[in-house]
């Protein structure tokens, strides 16, 4: 096993697991033998010290097979009807593995309106907080049924990341279909080979991940490795590996290195500044000089007026905004102090001008440090 690997599994306490559609449903509907093992599997760990979160895809899947429906629906309240259907036959058959070990579980269905207000995601960590502290097994889902593109989260694989952040987790697990991440789609290429351990995630490793689509669920390998992207620059680790493997948690924990293993920043981000970078829906981008991008990004400073070029999106305050440099892909963000309005008037301009320009000058800063990330 990678070194560096087995020292963050020792160090583990709190994981969350992530299992895809493709792994859960079958032609006939849910896979009812993966369910099992993966029920039994989790109450070994559990019986180990582990807290396990489990986020579960599948809901969507097993409505569409269980109504015999040739595929999901386009509209989106009959995709909201089959996902109705299917969660409940999903939650049915895991309290019923489950109950085998006299283990009990709970039903949590989310939206990005819960995670984005502050006071509702810090309900959300407490609720599962107590579960945990009861022994329960937290099975996590978008809630397909009321979800508009609005409060979408997008995909299980970002709900995982963000449950990982939220709980402080110290290990994200991504069950899927495939071993790992490959170097090229190895359904169509018998010569792919499987990328044991990812340091860095490049432009290069974005692009292979594009290359592997999924097929019954929504996110294919690209999602996933955004998804470690994001847990990995909070300092958490993630695997990537084959669900349908026999005892792959009980084996990942025994010393083996199935998958992919993506390395985690060393250093931490603190729990606020996830939910600020991650967790937060950007609503615009601010446009930076060089001097300021140095500034924030070495000198460890907030983000000044004098420094912001343009400003894209409209905003009000303590809107989350990304910033970046000309047309480049945005490297942090932060809470801003002023709406795109004021900003777009202030912007390229010292701060001792803000009264001037304005009337009032509640902050020298449209960031201030302790409200900034750096993503990349």
């Amino acid at each position: 096993m990678n070194q560096d690997l087995k020292s963050y599994l020792n160090g583990a306490r709190r994981v969350v697991i992530k299992v895809g559609s493709n792994v859960l449903t079958t032609k006939n509907g849910l896979n009812l033998n993966l369910i099992s093992s993966l029920s039994r599997q989790i109450s070994n760990l559990m019986n180990q010290g582990l807290e396990l979160i489990f986020v579960s895809s599948g809901a969507m899947a097993s409505g569409v097979k269980k109504l015999g429906l040739p595929g999901r629906p386009e509209e989106i309240p009959k995709r909201q009807a089959v996902a109705a259907v299917g969660q409940a036959g999903l939650m049915m058959e895991y309290e019923k593995a489950f109950e085998r070990f006299n283990i009990k579980v709970a039903q949590i269905l989310l939206t990005s309106e819960d995670l984005n207000h502050r006071r509702r995601y810090l309900n959300s960590r407490n609720t599962i907080n107590t579960l945990l502290s009861w022994k329960v097994v937290p099975i996590i889902n978008e809630n397909d049924t009321i979800m508009v593109e609005e409060i979408k989260l997008g995909d299980n694989d970002n709900l995982s990341a963000m449950i990982t952040l939220l709980m402080d987790a110290q290990l994200l697990i991504n069950l899927t279909d495939i071993d790992g991440l490959y170097d090229c789609d190895p359904r169509k290429n018998p010569g792919a080979k499987l990328l044991s351990v990812v340091s860095t995630i490049g432009k290069d490793i974005v692009r292979i991940a594009g290359d592997i689509p999924g097929t019954l669920g929504t996110g294919g390998m690209l999602s996933k490795v955004q998804a470690a992207r994001k847990v990995t620059a909070a300092g958490i680790p993630m695997v990537i590996a084959n669900g349908e493997a026999p005892d792959i948690l009980l084996r990942l924990f025994e010393g083996e290195s199935p998958g992919t293993f993506f390395v985690p920043n060393k250093e931490k981000l603190a729990s606020r500044k996830c939910w600020i970078a991650f967790t937060l829906k950007p609503k615009g981008i601010l446009r930076i000089d060089d001097g300021a991008a140095e500034a924030v990004l070495k000198n460890g400073k907030s983000l000044l007026p004098s420094g912001i070029t343009d400003v894209e999106g409209e905003f009000g305050v303590g809107a989350s905004v990304c910033f970046a440099t000309k047309e480049e892909e945005p490297f942090g963000c932060g809470l801003v102090n002023y709406s795109s309005l004021e900003i777009r008037k202030i912007r390229g301009l010292k701060s001792n001008r803000i009264k001037e320009i304005l009337g009032n000058k509640p902050y020298d800063e449209v960031i201030h440090r302790d409200n900034l990330v750096i993503t990349r």
